[in-house]
């Protein structure tokens, strides 16, 4: 049967305290609306999810455009009920025959996971229930809508286990107060039976809101059954409305993580100390060690080993390759065997190539770095193309900016560049040559030179003396 989602992310997000749009907060390396996402497309396409965007809305499509999912506005939050009635238009683009089922989620509950909403659509698939909705138990259960079930003896004519009500904590009886069961706010209708009673919501009488929670009682009214499905983790559910939630959900989806990649063979030494955002991918028999971050799409091979601290943004690395403690690696490719760090910061779509070495303090931006070529000490090459087996001394640097254009640096294959050296772009440097220690280099270096760029060394005998006489 298929299953089209409605995620609901209209809403202003008050105790947030900010100027930015709940949803577009960061937990786990994305925003709460883009972990919802990414959990929906695991029982629908992205051209059957609907996202109910208002307060920012352009932010947040522009977040979520490149997912491919589609849009609906609810400009006057007046409700769930409303927001899901301002999403219909979508929603029947998606499933015009009303067929299927249509799941409701929320785009700041970034713990759901893809598990439970699988279930949860095979549940209300395999049923004849016009709904079903998620529910968990909870020690205290305080400002949360109950749940009440029937129970035997079919109260008002249901089936046992069928879910008759929720009602409003502010709303409930003393007895029903005394209910741990609570509603999630999750459910998965059957589309025909929700469009053909959803115009029965009738305003909350203290709000005057449009709330999904009074379909319920709505369709037990009608001989309709509503089941639940029942998580028995509550932290799954968890609606970020904090700061300090906000945080929680963060450390437990980046445990999250790092469990998927110990499970999938990745060795990661004290998990709790580092950060692996959603997205990146580890292969088998990689090391992280303590407080590195992996960030962005990050995608690190097999056989390779993070170091202490080191920071990868958005970085690529192959097999067999070592990262030693502190670096960062941004946007940046590391090929296979290479050596990088430790201190060492490669940038802005560089690329070191296989068997490379690169050493402490060295920079590479917007730089090539061919086949086993070196760079130990302290080093900076912005738009450069190091040829294979190249080695760059210590204190080399690539004057790369003449104040206002950029300019490349050609090093040849095999070719020695003493320390210390100044190489003024543009400039070529041709293969298997030399560069003295401490030279200037401003002209082309034909291939098997040797090029000396600085003035001759002169000794003055008892200068020392002399001068200190005369004083």
């Amino acid at each position: 049967m298929n299953t089209t989602v409605v995620i609901l992310a209209a809403g202003l997000g008050t105790r947030m305290r900010s100027k930015r749009a709940k949803v577009l907060h960061r937990a786990g390396g994305l925003a709460l609306v883009e972990q919802v996402v990414q959990a929906a497309l695991a029982v629908a396409p992205p051209e059957r999810i609907v996202v109910v965007t208002g307060h920012q809305a352009e932010a947040v499509e522009e977040l979520l455009w490149p997912a491919g999912v589609r849009f609906a506005r609810q400009v006057e939050q007046r409700g769930t009920g409303h927001a899901l009635m301002c999403a219909r238009e979508q929603l029947e683009l998606a499933d015009p025959k009303h067929d299927g089922l249509l799941m409701v989620l929320y785009g700041d509950t970034p713990l759901l996971a893809a598990a439970t909403l699988k279930k949860l659509r095979d549940q209300q698939a395999e049923s004849k229930a016009a709904a079903t909705l998620i529910t968990t138990t909870l020690e205290n259960p305080a400002g949360y809508g109950r749940v009440i079930v029937a129970e035997q003896g079919a109260e008002q004519g249901a089936e046992q286990g069928n879910v008759i009500a929720i009602v409003e904590h502010q709303a409930a009886r003393p007895e029903q107060l005394l209910v741990r069961l609570i509603n999630s706010g999750i459910y998965c209708f059957r589309s025909r039976w929700l469009w053909k009673h959803m115009g029965e919501i009738q305003p909350d009488p203290a709000s005057g809101e449009l709330y999904l929670t009074a379909l319920a009682e709505i369709l037990n009214r009608h001989g309709l059954q509503v089941r639940q499905l029942h998580v028995e983790e509550p932290s799954e559910l968890l609606g970020i409305n904090t700061r300090v939630e906000l945080a929680a959900a963060d450390r437990l989806l980046r445990a999250r993580k790092a469990r998927e990649l110990m499970l999938s063979g990745v060795t990661i030494e004290r998990p709790e100390t580092v950060t692996i955002d959603a997205l990146v991918r580890v292969g088998a028999d990689t090391i992280i060690e303590p407080f590195a971050r992996l960030t962005g799409n990050t995608v690190v091979g097999e056989d390779c080993r993070i170091g202490q601290g080191a920071i990868l943004e958005s970085a690529t690395l192959s097999h067999d390759v070592t990262i030693a403690p502190y670096t960062l690696i941004s946007d940046s490719r590391v090929d296979p065997g290479a050596q990088v760090g430790p201190f060492a910061r490669i940038r802005m779509d560089a690329q070191v190539g296989p068997q490379a070495r690169i050493g402490n303090f060295v920079e590479l931006k917007k730089t090539r770095f061919g086949a086993g070529a070196k760079s130990q000490h302290l080093a900076y090459l912005g738009d450069a193309e190091v040829g294979e087996r190249a080695n760059i001394g210590a204190g080399t640097i690539t004057c790369n900016y003449d104040g206002e254009k950029k300019h490349a640096t050609k090093i040849g294959a095999g070719a020695f560049v003493g320390s210390n050296a100044t190489l003024v772009a543009p400039l070529e440097i041709g293969e298997e040559s030399y560069i003295g220690a401490g030279s200037v280099i401003t002209e082309a270096v034909p291939a098997h030179a040797l090029a000396l760029g600085r003035g001759r060394q002169v000794n003055k005998p008892g200068w020392v003396k002399k001068r200190k006489k005369k004083a």
